[in-house]
């Protein structure tokens, strides 16, 4: 009489997916790559600014508004600042701790003003206690980086303050131009550090470095190749019966 082998009923398993982890599987996939690409391009476009921070060139004159300049660049105005009309730049923290940025409009002979951005000071004992920011209404000379207005990744509805300085919340340059009733260059200047009449200013490329957003994509097409060995063990199934 023949024994019962378990390994004479051993059964290949056979491949076959349902449509619907196909299809979950396959947006999934999708998204995840594109999310990984859309970071690999944030970090080329972060490699780039580092590059022009680094190289700024040499110091010149601040160009005509007409003329658009490269960002970071390093240049020199003269002008008077405005002292009775600064903006105090909400939501800027340093070491963890809440302060603003002072902006200060510097006066050209022209009759327009370009923001200089004289650095970072910390609030008082509360947000309505607003640091002094006083500063000299003579002529001078002023050198430092073009940069633009820091941007929200989500910009919210701010009810417009009053009184001066002005704390502002994430503002447009046409929003600055017109609370001073004076046309705006289309971008600011970064204070340089070893100016006078500045605060705390660590000038620096902001957001995250380029090798964050490497890591994050590395991470996007890990979770791609994940999904995919996960659709690949569950289309593998077991043919049922002994036949």
């Amino acid at each position: 009489m023949r024994k019962y082998s378990p390994v004479l009923n051993r059964r290949r398993r056979r491949f076959s997916p349902g449509a619907i982890a196909t299809v979950a599987t396959a947006g999934a996939v999708l998204a995840f790559v594109a999310l990984g690409n859309w970071q690999l391009g944030r970090a080329a476009e972060k490699r780039a600014l580092y590059a022009e921070f680094a190289r700024a060139g040499p110091e010149a004159p601040l160009p005509p508004a007409s003329m658009p300049a490269p960002r970071y660049q390093r240049v020199s105005a003269r002008g008077a600042f405005d002292a009775g009309h600064q903006f105090l730049l909400d939501n800027m923290t340093h070491d963890g701790q809440a302060g603003v940025q002072v902006l200060t409009p510097l006066l050209l002979a022209d009759g327009s003003a370009v923001l200089v951005n004289r650095g970072w000071l910390p609030f008082g004992p509360t947000r309505e206690s607003l640091p002094e920011v006083a500063v000299g209404r003579d002529s001078r000379l002023v050198s430092g980086r073009l940069d633009d207005l820091p941007r929200p990744a989500i910009r919210l509805a701010v009810p417009p303050a009053s009184g001066w300085p002005r704390l502002v919340s994430f503002p447009g340059m046409e929003e600055l131009a017109t609370a001073l009733g004076r046309k705006l260059r289309p971008q600011l200047i970064l204070l340089d550090a070893r100016a006078p009449d500045g605060y705390l200013r660590d000038w620096r490329v902001p957001g995250m470095t380029p090798d964050r957003h490497l890591g994050y994509a590395l991470q996007w097409f890990a979770f791609a190749a994940t999904a995919v060995v996960i659709w690949l063990v569950l289309g593998l199934r077991r043919p049922s019966g002994f036949g």
